[in-house]
C-alpha cells in the first residue's frame, strides 16, 4: 500500500539572526561546480524559518519545508544540531 504522507525537504544551515519573534534567518550554503572551468564555488541562500526551539545566532540547525507561514517564511526549525560557543 502506498502511504500518502510526503517527507518534507530538509536543509542544514547556520542561524545568522534571531531578532524577530519566533523567526530565525538561516544561511544555507552549498557547493556547485562551474560549468566551464570546473572550479568548485560556494553559493549561499538566506531563508526565514519558524522557530519554537529557541535557536540563537551561530547555532547549526536543521530546517524543513512547510506551508507558507508568511510572505517570506516557508520553513520551520526541526532541531538544533549544535549550539554556538558563547
Amino acid at each position: 500500500m502506498s502511504d500518502n504522507t510526503k517527507t518534507a525537504r530538509t536543509l542544514t544551515g547556520r542561524v545568522i539572526s534571531n531578532k524577530m519573534d519566533h523567526t530565525v534567518t538561516v544561511l544555507v550554503e552549498r557547493q556547485v561546480q562551474h560549468a566551464l572551468l570546473g572550479k568548485i564555488l560556494r553559493r549561499s541562500t538566506k531563508l526565514h524559518a519558524h522557530d519554537d526551539t529557541g535557536a540563537n545566532e551561530g547555532d547549526l540547525v536543521r530546517i524543513a519545508e512547510c506551508r507558507p507561514l508568511s510572505k517570506t517564511k516557508h520553513h520551520r526549525v526541526v532541531e538544533i544540531i549544535t549550539r554556538a560557543k558563547v
